[in-house]
């Protein structure tokens, strides 16, 4: 790789400062710069032009995989089983009832509900199950069901993706999770999870969703098998789905966590790399209005770290987390922490929901 010189950088950024749309080259030249300080620093003016309010945010909510049982096969993954597996679960109802009770004692107004495609699950399994936790918790909104499940389930359905994601809404689906994305590139996703929906079928979720008055996230797990050039068409594709619909609430990008994979042999992406992709995520995507840091894989300092690198929410509380964990990587922290880091970085800490709606009283 060449690396690009400090004044072409600086005739990138220059332009960005005159609100110039950052293009998918530009984008390339800044991921491969070694001119980190350069680039936070357009990321965090970008970041205090959309978020101009003296605060930061995060939020309290849990994931809970409802089974761990996938066929998708991902190299990437060390938390599933195959059909058949002796460790492979599907939650009983009243453990995941207890799961939520906890949640909201804390304070949480949200679960994380994703699983993988497991063949024994139908729709109608999904319908009642999301049923049963609206009828028993009426105030939780249910964050559930990746692109990658909705696919799963309409293939098994014989149904079109509206009919799924409308008949699963109606059930107490509240929004959609960006999970699954990877990498938007289908040579990428040929190499890591093979049997997973493609590029076009995972925005093809999306684009149904937010057509229907829906609202979701968008992900991007890096640091393996992917070029840098990948990575921005992984946000290209995500920026013109979002100029079309404006579905996208927040964009998190996270970095692959390798231990107990079957690509336990690649190196593990560092703070640098982490912190320049996000803040180029930032420049690039301004039509997303917020950007995650992901404490969660990177620890509580380099979360704290992101919200000067174009971060303006450092994401959730995380009460329960079992698939990043599973590879090895087991950050926590609690509510005052969290609010803490916030503080320490010269912010206001808030509370919001997953529509980034202030929860508490400021």
């Amino acid at each position: 790789m060449t690396i690009p010189p400090k004044n072409l950088v600086r005739q990138i950024l220059d332009g960005l400062a005159k609100e110039k749309r950052l293009d998918a080259e530009q984008a390339i030249v800044l991921l491969d710069s070694h001119e980190l300080t350069s680039i936070a620093h357009a990321a965090s003016e970008m970041s205090r032009r959309l978020h101009p309010e003296p605060y930061r945010t995060y939020n309290i909510d849990r994931n809970i995989n409802y089974t761990n049982v996938c066929t998708a096969g991902c190299r990437f993954c060390a938390f599933s089983c195959s059909p058949g597996d002796a460790e492979g679960y599907v939650l009983e109802k009243e453990t995941l009832f207890q799961k939520i009770e906890e949640t909201i004692r804390l304070g949480g107004d949200q679960i994380l509900l994703q699983g993988g495609m497991n063949p024994a699950l139908s729709l109608e399994w999904c319908e009642d199950l999301l049923r049963s936790i609206r009828e028993r918790f009426p105030s939780i909104n249910i964050h559930g069901f990746s692109p990658t499940e909705i696919d799963h389930l309409s293939k098994m359905s014989g149904l079109t993706l509206e009919n799924v994601l409308q008949r699963l809404c109606a059930a107490g689906l509240g929004s959609l999770p960006g999970g699954g994305a990877e990498i938007l590139v289908d040579r990428v996703r040929d190499a890591v999870s093979p049997n997973k929906v493609k590029t076009d079928r995972w925005l093809e979720v999306c684009h149904v969703w937010h057509k229907m008055g829906g609202r979701g996230s968008a992900t991007m797990m890096f640091g393996h098998l992917e070029t840098t050039a990948d990575r921005v068409e992984h946000l290209a594709r995500i920026r013109r789905l979002q100029d079309e619909t404006g579905g996208f609430t927040a964009f998190i990008p996270w970095t692959f966590q390798p231990a107990h994979t079957e690509m336990a042999d690649r190196l593990k992406a560092g703070t640098w790399d982490y912190l320049k992709t996000l803040a180029v995520s930032r420049l690039y995507l301004d039509n997303i209005p917020n950007i995650q840091a992901s404490w969660v894989t990177q620890g509580l300092d380099v979360g704290e770290l992101a919200l000067a690198f174009g971060a303006n929410d450092m994401g959730s509380l995380m009460i329960e987390e079992n698939v990043v964990a599973a590879a090895g990587t087991s950050f926590k922290t609690t509510e005052i922490e969290i609010r803490r880091r916030i503080e320490d970085a010269g912010y206001e800490a808030r509370r919001r929901n997953v529509f980034y709606e202030l929860v508490d009283e400021g």
